[in-house]
């Protein structure tokens, strides 16, 4: 599972790049805020994978 977050404050394009951890990415959103005032609105992105196998 991987998690990001995406800054939707108008002409910002900062993102936290993928994160293992769900706090990680919050941690990056905490700091991101304390240095950007008014940026305290993210989407969050939840990734997780699927691996299959083929049975023969």
């Amino acid at each position: 599972m991987t998690y990001e977050l995406f800054c939707i404050a108008p002409d910002c394009e900062e993102e936290s790049a993928p994160q293992p951890a769900q706090e990680a990415a919050q941690d990056w959103a905490l700091r991101h805020t304390g240095l950007n005032p008014g940026h305290d609105l993210f989407r969050r992105v939840f990734t997780d994978h699927a691996r299959v196998s083929r049975v023969e």
